[in-house]
């Protein structure tokens, strides 16, 4: 299998800065960033070899809000813990009305996180508790681990921060079963996001939106992309002052406008 010969061949290899440093710098992505009138940064890396392109390093190596991309962490914990019983776990709609009409119902875990349902993973992180939540960030030595303030909104309220290469190590970590979780969980996070599966490609990848300290937006795309038995993996970060940004658009065809811009998406990779 793919993830088995290459974990062989990866060995333990994990993200770090001093890999950034050996990083190539393309700064030809900028124009994708500029089209859309959002600054940003884009780090990808070819495992196969372990070689690292970046774009916009500064802002690579510095952390943020993880958002929604937290909904990785958070269905990793809970389905080691058994409050996430599996995927088809129900939780029930609280009753309270929101913009997003997707959240306004039931939902399973593989619905919440396709729809990036907040209450259910607020739910989640108040099942998990205080305690368990902070044992396994401190494991996973997540961004800068703090989790202070109300145990359902820490990785909304930019207490926790994470950087885009950190967000690298943790998804070549979780694809490789290599964090601290069953087998099986690190499955059933993997299956949850995938997003795009053809004779082509496979495009797993979870978003993420949120503002920073000064109101700027903050967008994410985190994940990997499969070809040709190889697998990359990638980060998009974006930042825009306007609040009215249309991030949810941008953030995924920025992604995938590097992606193409690399040859992907043919089957040639």
């Amino acid at each position: 299998m793919l993830r088995s010969i290459s974990l062989i061949l990866s060995g333990l290899f994990l993200f770090t800065s001093c890999s950034l440093k050996k990083a190539k710098i393309d700064n030809d992505l900028k124009k994708y960033f500029d089209e859309r009138n959002v600054e940003g940064c884009f780090t990808m890396m070819d495992n196969s070899n372990g070689s690292i392109t970046v774009y916009n390093m500064a802002m690579d190596t510095t952390r943020f809000t993880p958002a929604s991309t937290f909904k990785v962490v958070n269905s990793l914990i809970g389905l080691e813990t058994g409050r996430i019983l599996d995927e088809n776990m129900i939780i029930k709609w609280d009753g309270v009305v929101r913009s997003n009409a997707e959240w306004n119902r039931d939902l399973t875990m593989k619905e919440a996180f396709k729809v990036s349902a907040v209450p259910y993973y607020q739910e989640v992180a108040r099942r998990i508790g205080r305690d368990t939540m902070k044992n396994f960030l401190d494991s996973l030595s997540y961004g800068n681990k703090d989790i202070s303030g109300p145990i359902d909104s820490f990785w909304l309220n930019n207490k926790l921060k994470i950087s885009p290469d950190e967000q690298i190590g943790l998804m070549k970590r979780l694809y490789f079963d290599q964090l601290p979780f069953r087998k099986s969980v690190h499955q059933t996070v993997r299956d949850v996001m995938l997003q795009e599966d053809n004779t082509a490609y496979k495009l797993s990848y979870k978003t993420g939106w949120g503002y920073n300290e000064t109101n700027n937006g903050i967008g994410w795309v985190v994940g990997w992309i499969e070809e040709n038995r190889h697998v990359y993996f990638f980060a998009t970060l974006l930042k825009s002052k306007d609040r009215n940004y249309d991030m949810t658009t941008s953030r995924l065809a920025i992604t995938k406008d590097i992606l193409k811009h690399y040859g992907f998406f043919e089957g040639k990779r």
